[in-house]
């Protein structure tokens, strides 16, 4: 057991690895060395996937914040619910563009400078402004190692790549709780298991009474906003900067979150 152990988890040591220009750059159809589908690409098999998975699950529950553990966990268990996505994004014509153009979303290809000049409340300002606010970079977003298809793995991708978007487009932040009502509406547009897990199990390290404002407020609103608003992996958002971001709320289908002061009330643990 302990040599099946060593020889699943082995992959996980290259996750310390180089990160460099490669990282950002996808080349269709093209393999990269004996067996590699895209650069990075770590293939395993089932048994290493589930072990993967079994041991970033539990370290993803344990500290949340391991979003390299959880950047394990989705591709390992994702399969399916990245089809479905990849399927989504198929029918869709601005979908399909993506797919087929592979936009990345990261400090190298945005420009900071356009985005600070942008109308106030336009998506590009309010986006720049919940990475400055939040101390969060684009670049944090670990790249794609275990999915064994390389259109899947450009799927998970992007959707790891738009996921401060989503934040911004709701208007949460990356507290705890911010994180967890994200994560609902996650599960309920892309059904990736990281997400369901995430959305069920986060909310044991909540305070009571961020759970009490989670439970009756943040959860309905998140599923509500979830099934209404189309796929948002459909969106090219790098031509929609300049767009107000109440309209494309509004194009989406997205209310406003409720109550903002219980909300910001029960992130203080008040």
């Amino acid at each position: 057991m302990a040599t099946l152990l060593r020889s699943a988890l082995r992959p996980l040591r290259a996750l310390g690895g180089r990160r460099g220009p490669a990282a950002d750059v996808w080349l269709r159809g093209a393999r990269h060395g004996a067996g590699l589908l895209y650069p990075g690409h770590l293939p395993t098999s089932p048994l290493q996937k589930a072990l993967l998975a079994a041991g970033s699950a539990g370290m993803a529950l344990y500290n949340p914040y391991r979003h390299d553990m959880v950047a394990v966990l989705g591709e390992t268990t994702g399969y399916y619910a990245l089809k479905f996505l990849r399927d989504q994004m198929r029918k869709d014509p601005e979908g399909a563009e993506i797919l087929q153009k592979r936009p990345r979303i990261s400090l190298s290809t945005l420009d900071l400078d356009k985005l600070r000049s942008l109308p106030e409340g336009s998506l590009g300002q309010e986006y720049l402004r919940f990475l400055d606010v939040n101390r969060v970079s684009p670049d944090t977003r670990a790249p794609t190692r275990f999915v064994d298809d390389e259109e899947l793995a450009y799927v998970i991708q992007r959707y790891r790549e738009v996921h401060d978007i989503l934040h911004t487009l709701l208007g949460m932040p990356t507290n705890l709780l911010g994180e967890i009502t994200v994560k609902w509406f996650e599960a309920v547009q892309t059904h990736l298991p990281m997400c369901i897990l995430g959305a069920l199990f986060g909310p044991i390290r909540l305070s009571a009474q961020s759970l009490q404002v989670l439970i009756s407020e943040l959860i309905p609103w998140a599923v509500q906003n979830g099934h209404r608003a189309p796929c948002v992996l459909n969106l090219y958002y790098e031509r929609r900067w300049e767009q107000p971001l109440r309209a494309l709320r509004e194009e989406l289908g997205i209310t406003d979150a409720p109550t903002w002061l219980s909300v910001a009330l029960a992130a203080l643990g008040l």
